[in-house]
């Protein structure tokens, strides 16, 4: 799964593809929630050892907490097209590391806070 941002600037993506010379390419954008689709076409590509990157700016922005469906591909004259990726895409502000215990996806981040002022070392005799 990718994560992107609701960042207007162009994000960088970096994929594994099933084929490696296939630029320019196709992009498709499908928002799961509203089932509206964007096509993006992508000119400038680069190959960096086994990933092909390559940055666009989504243009309407991405929303937070939304799943994408991506999809990569080339199209011949005919209309047939050839697959190059496929996966998915989730949306949100929240710094994300599954790396790191302490950046795991909170889903309710700035809505519920602790409160912990009871002080509950004092014992009743």
């Amino acid at each position: 799964m990718i994560i992107l941002t609701t960042s207007s600037a162009a994000q960088n993506l970096s994929v594994i593809p099933r084929k490696y010379d296939s630029i320019p390419f196709k992009m498709s954008i499908r928002d799961d929630s509203t089932n509206i689709i964007v096509i993006y076409t992508i000119a400038t590509a680069t190959t960096v050892g086994n990933y092909l990157e390559f940055s666009q700016a989504f243009a309407p922005i991405l929303v937070e907490n939304h799943f994408y469906d991506i999809h990569l591909y080339t199209e011949a004259a005919s209309g047939y097209k050839e697959d190059i990726f496929k996966d998915r895409i989730f949306c949100t502000d929240q710094d994300v590391n599954q790396l790191n215990e302490s950046s795991h996806y909170k889903l309710n981040e700035g809505q519920y806070t602790h409160y912990d002022g009871f002080n509950n070392t004092y014992t009743v005799r």
